[in-house]
């Protein structure tokens, strides 16, 4: 647990926890039964008497019974702390209660539209866009999913997730399981995804502290090495190049770290490509 990011970690501590709590103050049979924290802080249909606006944040830390924590929890520890690693704290954060809130919206409107009700616990549907946002990120990154014997790419094993949870969806199957919340919070993570990769610098205020404070600490660094130190003189690697033409070099090239770094401050380190993060790395190494 110690190696596990934050919000990853304290995600599954919360829970972990409200499901003992679940257990300890009433017992629980769902979609059978229920009773205890789960009357109070389920979703409902909004037009139910016992709604209230606070149960679309307290339904997606809520759970039905152990297998439905278990593989809720698996989920998010196996793909959450890869996108928390790649986005950071906030932004993962962030994402993650807007999948969950969405899918929540997604439930309300399809009872509307179909003139039912239910009750409604979990978190699949953020933990469904964490599996989104990691099949988006790494769309051939090869991933074992029992029962499938082999490897399969993630891009893949999303299309093949969403299409079956669109099928049972469509097929009205009384298993007890919100199909259309588990779609809801891919959709909505899918509209965050495309909006943050259309406007980069739009997602600058999660840019993680510690990050920043590298590449400021970075840069500082290479402002006092194009400072000459008074009692040394640099001589040029190469014997054919003048000093002229290996300052106006060195130049060039601390130009062009300090366009890599406003690009960091301005739109985050994601926003960099390929090329811009290899120069970067060099450059750091660079005496």
């Amino acid at each position: 647990m110690n190696n596990l990011p934050t919000v990853t970690r304290n995600l599954l501590i919360i829970n972990v926890l409200v499901f003992l709590a679940q257990y300890i103050v009433g017992p629980m049979n769902y979609p059978y039964e229920i009773d205890g924290i789960a009357l109070y802080g389920g979703l409902r249909f909004f037009l139910d008497p016992n709604f209230h606006f606070y149960q679309l944040f307290t339904y997606m830390f809520l759970h039905g019974g152990f297998a439905h924590l278990f593989f809720n929890m698996f989920a998010l520890w196996m793909f959450g702390r890869v996108m928390e690693n790649v986005w950071g704290p906030r932004k993962f954060l962030f994402y993650y209660l807007v999948c969950g809130l969405g899918a929540g919206i997604i439930q309300e409107v399809v009872q509307l539209l179909t003139l039912s009700a239910s009750f409604t616990i979990g978190a699949s549907g953020a933990v469904y866009g964490i599996l989104l946002a990691f099949g988006m990120t790494f769309p051939n990154e090869r991933i074992f999913i029992f029962p499938i014997p082999v490897p399969i790419k993630a891009k893949w094993f999303v299309i093949g997730y969403a299409a079956l949870e669109l099928f049972s969806s469509i097929s009205s199957s009384m298993d007890g399981v919100a199909h259309v919340a588990h779609l809801g919070g891919m959709l909505f993570g899918l509209l965050l995804i495309l909006y943050w990769r259309r406007h980069p610098g739009s997602d600058a205020r999660f840019s993680r502290s510690r990050g920043q404070e590298f590449f400021n600490n970075m840069k500082r660094n290479f402002e006092q090495r194009r400072k000459p130190s008074p009692n040394t003189q640099h001589s040029s690697p190469n014997t054919h190049e003048t000093d002229m033409e290996y300052n106006a070099r060195k130049q060039q090239r601390q130009a062009e770290v300090d366009a890599i770094l406003d690009k960091i401050r301005k739109s985050g380190y994601d926003s960099l490509t390929k090329e811009e993060k290899k120069r970067l790395f060099e450059a750091s190494k660079e005496s």
